[in-house]
């Protein structure tokens, strides 16, 4: 009887040990299936950038400037560390503690868990949402507690707000929060500043190096806007808000060095000279448009050869339009400097493609890359353009428009960009291109930008203007999921966006903006499906680059 017992309790164990395992390999085959399905997923994102190599001929440049090329890509690398400090913070902890080297890999091209270009959504899944004030702020800060702060330079772009240990909110310089970058990277100034022989360049370095330390960078923006004759241009230091998602009031650390491609430089010297005279021509109301935009702006064209920092996250950079201190605009202008290798780059590997899966064949002709370059190119002109200060006493455009303002202050760039190349080509200052060229390009150019998503200002003005073209007839779309610009209903959908930007812009019309911004900066269903079907042809979302000294071949 007992055997009998003994025997059954046997069988018993040895059945639910072998069901036991059945399971756990079902199980375990059932977790490595998703890690591999997950890990997929990852590579395809990473191989959604194409790799491009940023080189370009530096025999014209003098022994000097060849041995400054290093100390500024040394600088550029010290930004690079203070941006993953401000967006997300400790680097280090963040790669050591992913374990699997595709999201390792995914997260040094976002700077962090979130993805710039799907949203600023978490790709791993430990981590939830990018916090809106990025590291600027305490994440536990509400907006109420911030503007009980009783602190005026709790606005300023080079503050971050911190809590003591009471638990109150504090104000701190970025010189004093990233006291030991910083010196590091001003001592390198000086020391680049010693070997520049042009003398702007070596007093824009110098003042820059003190400008890191004293927080002070109006001195070394001016210097910047009076450089004219250098071969290398270093754009360095804390400059754009977006990352700010909370309140815009604070500026990123990035860098870029570029070399001045001088020969297609003076091509574009005329235009700046003819903004007085576009400015008057506005499609808006006189006290739209009485301010008189600087004359003494730079327009340059340059190969850039380093990216580091708030510029090299998500969607690389193609232009840049500086400074943004408004008192140096009112007094200097800005600088326009169009970014030639990157901007062919992303024509090539991205622009085109798009354009031959969602451009009517017909009007694929007038897709070109000299359209493509004139319309970045007038878009960084355009933030000249309109005025600085409201019409009615509310301050500046800026101020009036809140939080919103960057996303409108790009719309207006695009589209009054479209304005002056349309101007410009019926006088004959530009030739080889069409209008028609610029606005087919134009369109295909949002289809670009709006693969991004509507979360970044640039995303949130293409679709305004998207979703505005649309309600005016500018565009129809086919059935065969192709979309075909109207080439007359265009042009006064042209003038109708640019000057209901201006009025908002004027009027500080917070309210109205608001509202057509969110009616209007989304996304919605049809074009949504086009562009998901864009994920099939296997066309780069954005580029990531291959740089450096041994890039370039420097020691």
């Amino acid at each position: 009887m007992i055997r009998n017992t003994l025997l059954v309790v046997a069988i018993t164990l040895c059945c639910a040990i072998l069901f036991s395992c059945g399971s756990g390999n079902k199980k375990n085959t059932s977790q490595n299936d998703s890690i591999k399905k997950a890990d997929s997923i990852m590579i395809s994102k990473i191989n959604g950038f194409a790799t491009v190599k940023l080189t370009t001929d530096l025999s014209k440049l003098s022994e000097k400037e060849k041995q400054m090329l290093p100390i500024l890509i040394d600088i550029a690398q010290i930004m690079d560390e203070l941006f993953w400090m401000q967006t997300y913070g400790d680097k280090k902890a963040l790669i050591d503690e992913i374990k699997n080297e595709n999201e390792k890999k995914f997260a040094l091209i976002n700077y962090g868990p979130w993805e710039h270009l799907n949203g600023n959504k978490s790709f791993i899944a430990s981590f939830g949402e990018k916090p809106l004030g990025a590291n600027y702020y305490p994440v536990d800060m509400t907006k109420e507690e911030f503007e009980k702060l009783d602190k005026k330079d709790k606005k300023s772009l080079y503050t971050v707000i911190r809590r003591n240990e009471d638990k109150s909110l504090k104000v701190v310089w970025y010189s004093q929060e990233y006291k030991e970058q910083l010196t590091k990277a001003s001592e390198l100034l000086k020391k680049a500043a010693t070997l520049a022989e042009d003398a702007g360049l070596k007093k824009y370095l110098t003042l820059r190096a003190e400008a890191l330390l004293s927080n002070n960078y109006q001195p070394s923006d001016f210097a910047w806007m009076e450089m004219k004759n250098n071969h290398i241009d270093f754009v360095v230091g804390p400059i754009e808000n977006y990352d700010d998602a909370l309140f815009e009031y604070k500026a990123a650390f990035e860098a870029f060095v570029l070399i001045k491609d001088k020969e297609w430089s003076k091509k574009l010297e005329k235009y700046t000279a003819m903004l007085p005279a576009l400015q008057k021509q506005l499609p808006v109301d006189q006290k739209y448009k009485n301010e008189k935009p600087g004359t003494s702006s730079d327009l340059g064209v340059y190969d850039v050869i380093y990216y580091a920092g708030d510029c090299n996250a998500g969607s690389k950079t193609i232009a840049i339009n500086l400074p943004n201190d408004e008192q140096v605009q009112l007094k200097k202008g800005s600088r326009r400097l169009q970014l030639k290798n990157a901007m062919k780059a992303k024509f090539d590997n991205i622009l085109m493609p798009i354009a031959a899966k969602l451009i009517d064949p017909s009007q694929l002709k007038n897709v070109k890359f000299d359209a493509f370059f004139n319309n970045v190119m007038f878009h960084e002109v355009a933030h000249g353009l309109g005025i600085k200060n409201t019409i009615n006493g509310k301050g500046t455009t800026k101020d009036g428009l809140k939080e919103i303002y960057s996303a409108f202050e790009e719309a207006k760039a695009d589209i009054l960009g479209l304005f002056m190349a349309t101007k410009l080509i019926g006088k004959g200052e530009i030739k080889d291109l069409t209008v028609d060229d610029c606005y087919i390009t134009f369109m295909a150019g949002i289809f670009r930008s709006v693969r991004f998503g509507a979360a970044s200002s640039h995303g949130k003005a293409n679709m305004m203007c998207f979703n505005f073209f649309e309600s005016m007839g500018a565009f129809t779309r086919s059935n065969e999921e192709t979309y075909k610009v109207d080439l007359e209903k265009i042009k006064t959908a042209v003038d109708a966006w640019g000057a209901k930007i201006l009025v908002f812009q004027g009027n500080a019309d917070y309210e109205g903006a608001k509202k057509f911004l969110v009616d209007n900066a989304i996304i919605k269903e049809q074009l949504q499906k086009d562009l998901d079907a864009l994920k099939t042809a296997n066309i780069p979302v954005d580029i990531i680059f291959d740089q450096g000294k041994e890039t370039l071949g420097l020691k």
